[in-house]
């Protein structure tokens, strides 16, 4: 599969190759967009399972089910589950805007029932909010400077769509006040400025959401809680700094949304067992 046969089978179909793709540096998935107006189409079938959120465009999209059109419709925010080995048939009508996402390498013995049959147009808010970010990150201007953020992103995809224990039933929580594009709004302002004071309360007023409402969804979908992913949005930057300039602890500190160079350190440490002194000695190091 190292050639991406199943995008190259997309792209062949729809007359259109993707608008944008990453692949990961170590080759085991690629994620991309597909914009292009359709009507209807046969996609043959694909070597691997495809992991797919539909972004915008189209809503009511469909699919083939035995003898007719599928009652069940795609919308933006949905996810679906494309199975190897499988002719699928498709009616858009309009704009198909998708991100798909591509394994390079088997899918685990013990998690092929997950990726057997179609899985269409289910909530999978985790699935989703990560798609979301990593599209964010496709049209970001600094994209290098963000790029171990971007693998970072793209490996929880992984690990999550590996995982297979998106909720294709019932929510394990209340939705009816929160949805994908939500949590995407958060994880965009602390992303865009982690040094910022985030307290519960802004990031609620943000997204019209309780305290309570909002930090119990986020961590459902996001598997942490608010302080701790803030706390590794912070780290992240100290990181790049740490490898890319030759500023203080001092200062790195201040730009990362730490107090001081002392609270700055000890978390450093705590969480990645090592100080950022001896962090930034290694990094340099391994790059000559």
């Amino acid at each position: 599969m190292s050639d991406w046969n199943g995008e190259a089978i997309i792209a062949n179909t729809i007359c259109k190759g993707p608008e944008v793709a990453h692949q990961s540096n170590l080759g085991k998935y690629r994620v991309s967009r597909w914009r292009q107006f359709v009507g209807s189409y046969s996609l043959p079938a694909l070597p691997a399972p495809m992991f797919v959120v539909h972004l915008s465009g189209k809503r009511d999209v469909r699919f083939w089910d035995r003898d007719g059109w599928s009652e069940a419709t795609s919308f933006p925010g949905a996810a679906t589950i494309v199975p190897a080995d499988t002719q699928t048939r498709w009616l858009v009508d309009g704009e198909l805007d998708v991100l798909t996402f591509s394994l390079n390498e088997p899918v685990p013995s013990g998690q092929r029932n997950a990726f057997g049959k179609m899985r269409f147009a289910y909530s999978d808010p985790l699935g989703s909010a990560l798609a979301e970010q990593i599209l964010s990150e496709f049209y970001n201007d600094e994209r290098d400077e963000h790029s171990a953020y971007l693998e970072h992103l793209m490996s929880m995809l992984s690990m999550h769509v590996s995982s297979g224990r998106s909720s294709a039933g019932k929510a394990a929580y209340p939705t009816s006040g929160i949805s994908s594009s939500r949590i995407h709004t958060v994880i965009n302002a602390i992303n865009d400025d982690p040094a910022k004071r985030h307290s519960l309360c802004d990031l609620a007023d943000l997204v019209d959401l309780t305290e309570s409402h909002l930090s119990r969804t986020f961590a459902q979908a996001m598997g942490v809680s608010l302080h701790a992913y803030i706390l590794k949005a912070r780290l992240d930057r100290a990181k790049r700094l740490l490898c890319r300039t030759d500023i203080s602890m001092q200062r790195i500190a201040q730009m990362s949304g730490f107090s001081g160079a002392s609270q700055f350190a000890r978390a450093f440490r705590q969480h990645g067992g090592e100080s950022p002194t001896s962090y930034r000695s290694r990094v340099i190091s391994a790059a000559h």
